[in-house]
């Protein structure tokens, strides 16, 4: 896949001076996609590049701006909410599993807007919604609290919206007839 792995040609033979290889793979990294300091010194480990040789050249790219954790946390967290509607929950684990710091994932998830959050839980419950018309409400209630569960949203939110969200549909839909199956 393009944006995980770039061409082999890195330049690395047995003459190839450690730190020009060792740029030329950062380089290459960032401009597929913003990556953690941790995803970077990863991908360095796994080509071998000595870990003296990672640290002060991560150092240094930390230090022109190039690689910035919290900017990457930021970036992740609004274009994952953006795309798949993920709660700080789920946020935190995926940022924990791209190497980001406890106490910068904790900075950058206080930013995130609790009514934004549950707005869009209820944008995936009205998305899921038009795939359930026919379903029982309590099997609806389970299947689209479970996708908010997997989602990261607590369970007080998710029932709340849900709730909210099934009684606005079954208002629409003329006292529910359809949610009880009456097509």
């Amino acid at each position: 896949m393009r944006d995980e792995e770039p061409p082999d040609d890195d330049g690395w033979t047995e003459d190839a001076d450690p730190e020009s290889v060792a740029r030329k793979i950062l380089l290459d990294q960032l401009s597929l996609k913003a990556r953690s300091r941790h995803e970077l010194a990863d991908r360095l480990a796994k080509r071998n590049v000595p870990t003296e040789v990672a640290t002060r050249l991560l150092d240094r790219f930390e230090e022109v701006g190039l690689v910035d954790d919290e900017a990457f946390a930021r970036a992740w967290v609004e274009g994952r909410q953006r795309s798949r509607g993920l709660a700080t929950k789920a946020l935190a684990a995926e940022l924990r599993r791209k190497g980001v710091d406890d106490d910068t994932t904790k900075t950058v998830l206080a930013e995130v807007d609790p009514t934004r959050e549950e707005e869009a839980a209820a944008a995936l419950v009205r998305k899921k919604l038009r795939t359930l018309r026919g379903v029982e409400p309590p099997v609806a209630t389970r299947r689209l609290v479970g996708m908010l569960a997997r989602k990261g949203y607590s369970p007080g939110v998710a029932y709340a919206v849900v709730r909210r969200e099934l009684g606005a549909a079954a208002g629409s839909l003329d006292a529910g007839a359809e949610w009880a199956g009456d097509d």
